[in-house]
């Protein structure tokens, strides 16, 4: 029952997000005008709206609505996973650099004023190649614990890679390059298209959905290396496959809204209140409770002021509250 009530409670949530991202804004549409135009798009029924409201919904407030879903249901994801695999609260999906790595792509990609899907390319690319940098070098080191390896090597890479991109600030002309760098760390949905959503998509179905199925599996990583083993886990493998999911699901969307905290660390937390540690509910609960998550900060991001806000400034100060909140009602050790 706490898990049915849980995933009630995440799905209603997400529901009045999308809701409230159409009915905010320089366009705002009524669930019932909402309705109505999607009925008459799948029926071919004349919806009695104007045709206005049609491309307001489909070509300009859609595509971003689906992109903030899509982004923050995969950030939430890699948490959930990272935080299992590790077995540490406090891990979020840029822990081994991703971020960092996809930072540089995008950089370059800017510094040589190349195409919006190269730059989105290059982020993609650079994310994996940083992940992929870390896990050998956790590879070469066998006499140590792989997993603390993985992790130093995660955090001394994503410094490296952020030397990289402070080296890129200074080769970037300050009037063009240089603000759109700044603005692309910083994390943004406004440039998305449905075509981009559709580009990144099957890179997150193919990173978490096959961890769903073996969500049994990585429960079996809360226990001791010789316990999972004695069950017949494949330790070796899990992670490896935890690992390179959760990266392909991040770099994709990181390559589309650039950096984004706080999502993979706090939701996850949430999911875990609502419907326990379980994975094979935590997952799926982290997606929609990250896809509210986001939807409802780039909603205020977009409507805040006359500028549009940031994603990364508004996750700070929408989570850093939260984290400390779900901290202090915490009773329990993770």
């Amino acid at each position: 029952m706490r898990g049915l009530f849980g995933f009630a409670i995440a799905a209603l949530g997400l529901l009045g997000a999308v809701m409230l991202a159409f009915a905010v804004g320089r366009f705002p549409t009524s669930p019932a005008d909402l309705l109505a135009v999607i009925w008459a798009a799948l029926s071919g029924a004349d919806s009695g709206r104007p045709p206005v409201l049609a491309t307001v919904i489909f070509r300009i407030r859609g595509p971003r609505v689906l992109a903030a879903v899509l982004v923050g249901a995969a950030l939430a994801g890699s948490g959930a996973s990272y935080q299992a695999l590790f077995r540490n609260p406090l891990v979020s999906p840029d822990i081994l650099g991703v971020s960092a790595g996809a930072a540089v792509g995008a950089g370059l990609g800017i510094l040589f004023d190349l195409p919006a899907a190269l730059i989105q390319g290059l982020a993609f690319a650079f994310g994996l190649v940083a992940v992929g940098a870390a896990w050998g070098v956790a590879a070469s080191l066998r006499t140590l614990d792989p997993t603390l390896v993985l992790v130093l090597a995660g955090i001394a890479l994503g410094s490296l890679f952020g030397a990289a991109v402070s080296l890129i600030k200074v080769l970037a002309d300050p009037y063009n390059q240089l603000p759109a760098l700044t603005f692309w760390l910083l994390g943004s949905l406004a440039t998305a298209r449905a075509a981009d959503v559709w580009a990144i998509l099957p890179a997150v179905v193919i990173g978490l959905v096959p961890l769903w199925f073996i969500g049994f599996r990585i429960d079996a990583l809360a226990m001791s290396e010789d316990e999972a083993r004695a069950l017949g886990i494949d330790t070796g493998r899990i992670r490896a496959a935890v690992i390179v999911g959760a990266t392909l699901a991040t770099a994709a969307v990181v390559s589309l809204a650039g950096t984004v905290g706080w999502v993979g660390l706090v939701v996850p937390h949430m999911a875990r209140f609502l419907v326990g540690p379980a994975f094979a509910r935590l997952l799926p609960a982290s997606g929609l409770l990250g896809a509210g998550f986001l939807l409802l900060v780039d909603t205020l991001a977009r409507s805040a002021g006359r500028q549009e806000v940031p994603l990364s400034v508004l996750t700070a100060v929408v989570g850093t509250p939260l984290f400390i909140g779900l901290l202090a009602r915490a009773r329990r050790a993770w």
